[in-house]
């Protein structure tokens, strides 16, 4: 019994562990520069529809969602 306990307890969990790789990892990348149209426009929809990034892609043209995320975690968080 004690030692099911024990590997219980020493078990990661695989869905924690592949999204703290994938934050340090996103680090890593270049910053994108933004003109300050877009800048505007992504803090007003932010404000609006908060993270959905796919939809504050759709109104800037040439921008695509990963970007405006990589964007905004760089500059804002």
């Amino acid at each position: 019994m004690d030692k099911q306990l024990r590997t219980k307890q020493t078990k990661t969990n695989p869905v924690l562990t592949s999204s703290l790789s994938k934050e340090v990892s996103s680090l890593d990348r270049q910053a994108v520069n933004m003109n300050l149209e877009e800048e505007d426009l992504i803090c007003r929809m932010h404000n609006l529809i908060g993270d959905r990034w796919e939809l504050i892609a759709g109104r800037i043209p040439g921008r695509t969602a990963a970007e405006i995320e990589r964007f905004w975690v760089m500059k804002y968080n």
